[in-house]
């Protein structure tokens, strides 16, 4: 083997090359800087097993990818495509002689669909396996289950700077080989800012600054994305005498890149996203500058939405970038956080598989012939609504059948290398070049920022500046609002002309007036409603926001192609104006028509209404002249119920005749309930008889509620009502008294003394088992006595009483003997 300058890695590469001979599997952990990526494939190169065979690695990013490759062909003294090489999404250097191939996650994917025996390789080395990307989780299960059935002889090979290597290693049934490594001491400062809510880009340049001044080497700056870059750029260019201040992420140009990581004359300072994190070692590097934050997607699978979430950074990925200042020499790590908010950082990452959209993922597992995640072995596996949700989408965008299995449309698409949304849309879309260019904008960052007020939401914005760029015209004055990412468009002009070669559709011009027919193939289910208050509705009854002085607030329908999850209104980002006979041309078949009778809040009446909708969007509506009574009964009494009984005829004798059925419910449950709450719950079934073709609020409360009430009875319970609870009660002066039913458990008879006079037993209702509660009252029909046993207050209360009255009343006859006096209704003298 070749001699190549010692890394801490060496010692135990022979221990490695052992364990790996004789495994299926082994587990490597090595400290950043170790050596891992750039010494184990070469170390394994001349292994008997792997002779004849290639030796496929996966890394996680395109840049660690490529720059791998070529320092591994260096230290061969070759270039990149001879014995080492790499595949990655539209790239590729490999030749007949390449027995080392760097490839990244989605190319191992590729890999494994199209031959899932993977034929002529020998081992799969997974680096970097802590970040615990989904690809990377996806492709070890893959590989895990093709060792199994098809390729006993198959090796895999984890490697990972963080991750818990027993309990990874306990999953796959593997030994662990560890490498202590080498990492120089770097000093720490904290500089004491919350992080929750943080713009990094002043204090990071406020650091950037203090870090020039007080050490030496080039820096490596931390922060969550191309944004703040760029701005943190802005902020330090202007003032850096004799300071190179280079951005570095993954959607810069190659060029670009390997400026940011080739050595310089001058001191450098490097902005980077987290690509920067791990891999390999940027000569130089003696200080960084961590901002604590990095930019996540989050999927919601309830929307079906991902936005991008910018989070406090965990601590293992910030003892990664802190480590990169100590790999060569010596080093300082400034950041922004405080030494207290440092103990609250989550300790790991999450893996991606928990938190993202699992389309992708859910085509490959149908390519891959598996019905279900579950036939294969997963460090975590998917979750199951995130995975249902997905399994949906496919079968509305047509690539999965009834039955659940990849269709060949669905074939077709898993053989493109893109989202399945944008597969969908361009297998199917009959205007292939714009579906070209939408799917090129769409894979990378947004090409445009606008001023607010602008129309920075409009696709058809984008793909008119690509025919702009195209033709070679320069922008005309009217875009002075607009900012170009000129990074960006570079990558997505490259992207669309591959595409365009891929269709065979090259030099087609691209309309933009035909963006929205053709993004709705892409999603269907993002389909938007403008709505009379301004916002939209999209296709799953969920509001969106689009600002109001952006033009195309102004359509009357939309395509999102970028909004967020927010519960309580998703705001649309990026977005496409169609029409309705477009949705119609492109949905058709997902189109229902339904005949609706709903309750109209404006005009306070039913609507009967034949509706063509997309989900909840409504595609067109004509009045149902023969709606059926009942649906009609049922929308005019589904309002009544939500807005509350006292919407109906309450009169007194409904009110009583209710509070008599009360009472009898309350003392003898088998009488039927007329609480509030079961009337409202059960209005269809005794109220319904008798709304026949009503469809005004102002005509149901004419309807006589007695007879509805009345019926609940039924014939027997008619007959007996009077008699277990009348209405009335003749006292002994000729009187007939109304009882008060309102407490159910103590109905009131309220009678003027003077007229029960030689009444001797209290009078019970409801066949005997209930007393009235009698309240006697004054001559001038005030309370003087309340009792449940006359007897008692004849014998013990009533002189007392007597007395008092008398006094007050002496126009009144009050007998020396209650019980034997005459009751009167009107004043007599004693």
């Amino acid at each position: 083997m070749p001699v190549y300058p010692p890394l801490p890695i060496d010692p135990i590469l022979p221990a490695l090359r052992e364990a790996i001979s004789n495994h299926p599997s082994v587990v490597l952990q090595a400290p950043p800087g170790a050596g891992k990526t750039t010494r184990v494939p070469l170390a394994l190169l001349d292994a008997p097993w792997l002779v004849g065979r290639r030796l496929v690695m996966l890394e996680p990013r395109r840049l660690a990818a490529r720059a791998a490759a070529y320092r591994l062909a260096e230290q061969l003294g070759e270039e990149a495509g001879q014995t080492v090489g790499y595949r990655m999404r539209q790239e590729t250097r490999v030749s007949r002689q390449t027995r080392i191939e760097v490839v990244t996650e989605g190319v191992l994917t590729r890999m494994l669909l199209d031959d899932p025996a993977l034929e002529g390789v020998g081992i799969v080395v997974f680096d970097e396996f802590h970040e615990r990307s989904l690809p990377a989780d996806a492709g070890l299960a893959f590989c895990r289950q093709a060792q199994e059935v098809l390729r006993p002889d198959l090796k895999l090979l984890v490697m990972s700077a963080t991750l818990d290597a027993d309990a990874l290693a306990g999953h796959l049934g593997a030994p662990v080989v560890r490498s202590e490594g080498r990492m120089y001491p770097v000093e720490t400062f904290y500089l004491g800012h919350a992080l929750r809510g943080l713009r990094p880009e002043v204090p990071t340049a406020e650091a950037v600054r203090r870090a020039l001044r007080e050490t030496e080497g080039d820096l490596l700056v931390f922060l969550p994305g191309t944004a703040e870059i760029r701005r943190t750029q802005e902020l330090l260019v202007e003032e850096m005498d004799g300071v190179e201040v280079l951005p570095l992420f993954g959607d810069l140009t190659r060029e670009e890149q390997d400026r940011a990581l080739r050595p310089a004359a001058r001191r450098k300072v490097i902005l980077a996203t987290s690509i920067a994190e791990t891999s390999l070692t940027i000569d130089g590097v003696r200080v960084v500058v961590d901002a604590g934050l990095m930019r996540v997607p989050r999927f919601d699978a309830s929307s079906g939405m991902t936005r991008l979430a910018t989070l406090p950074v965990a601590r293992d990925a910030a003892d990664q970038r802190r480590g990169r200042a100590g790999r060569q020499a010596p080093g300082v790590c400034y950041r922004l956080w405080s030494e207290h908010e440092q103990q609250h950082l989550a300790d790991a990452r999450s893996p991606e598989i928990l938190e993202a959209d699992l389309a992708p993922l859910a085509l490959d597992l149908a390519a891959w012939g598996a019905a279900d995640p579950s036939e294969l072995a997963w460090i975590d596996p998917p979750p199951a609504p995130a995975y249902a949700r997905a399994r949906q989408l496919l079968a509305d965008l047509d690539a999965l059948d009834d039955a659940g299995r990849l269709t060949p449309l669905g074939r077709d698409m898993a053989d493109l290398p893109t989202h399945p949304r944008l597969a969908h849309m361009l297998l199917r879309s009959p205007h292939p070049a714009i579906a070209a260019d939408i799917a090129a904008l769409l894979e990378e960052r947004d090409v445009l920022r606008g001023q607010p007020g602008s129309n920075a939401a409009d696709l058809r914005l984008r793909l008119e500046l690509l025919n702009i760029l195209r033709a070679g015209d320069r922008l005309p004055a009217s875009w002075h609002h607009m900012t170009v990412d000129r990074g960006a468009i570079h990558q997505v002009l490259q992207n669309a002309n591959r595409w365009r070669q891929r269709l065979n559709v090259n030099r087609q011009p691209s309309d933009p007036a035909l963006a929205g027919l053709v993004l709705a193939l892409a999603y269907p289910d993002r389909i938007a409603q403008r709505l009379a208050d301004g916002r939209f509705r999209l296709r799953d009854g969920r509001r969106a926001i689009l600002d109001e002085r952006d033009p195309l607030a102004n359509a009357d329908f939309l395509v999102a192609a970028a909004l967020d999850g927010r519960p309580e209104g998703a705001r649309l980002f990026l977005a496409a104006p169609v029409t309705r006979e477009e949705i119609e041309a492109v949905l058709g078949g997902q189109v229902d028509t339904v005949d609706e009778v709903v309750w109209d809040r404006d005009g306070e009446r039913v609507v009967a209404k034949r509706v063509r909708r997309l989900g909840a969007v409504v595609l067109g509506e004509s009045p149902l002249p023969d709606a059926a009574p009942e649906a009609i009964a049922r929308a005019l009494l589904g309002e009544v119920g939500a807005r509350g009984l006292h919407l109906l005829n309450w009169t007194n004798e409904a009110e009583r005749l209710r509070a008599r059925m009360a009472f009898l419910h309350h003392h003898f449950p088998d009488w039927p309930d007329v609480s509030t709450e079961t009337l409202a719950g059960t209005l269809s079934d005794w109220l319904g008889p008798f709304v026949p073709n009503v469809r005004r609020l102002d005509e149901i409360k004419k309807i006589d509620l007695v007879p509805a009430l009345t019926a609940l009875l039924g014939w027997e319970r008619q007959r007996r009502l009077d008699a277990l609870a009348p209405e009335r009660l003749e006292v002994p002066s000729g009187s007939q008294i109304a009882l008060d039913y309102s407490d159910p458990a103590k109905p009131v008879l309220a009678v003027r003394l003077q007229e029960v006079f030689g009444m001797m037993e209290t009078p019970r209702l409801a066949s005997g088992q209930v007393p009235v509660t009698m309240h006697l009252l004054s001559p001038a029909q005030r309370p003087v006595q309340v009792t449940q046993d006359l007897a008692s207050f004849w014998r013990d209360t009533y002189f007392e009483v007597r007395k008092d009255l008398r006094g007050r009343y002496p126009k009144h006859y009050w007998p020396d003997d209650p019980s034997q006096a005459e009751p009167t209704r009107r004043v007599r003298r004693g």
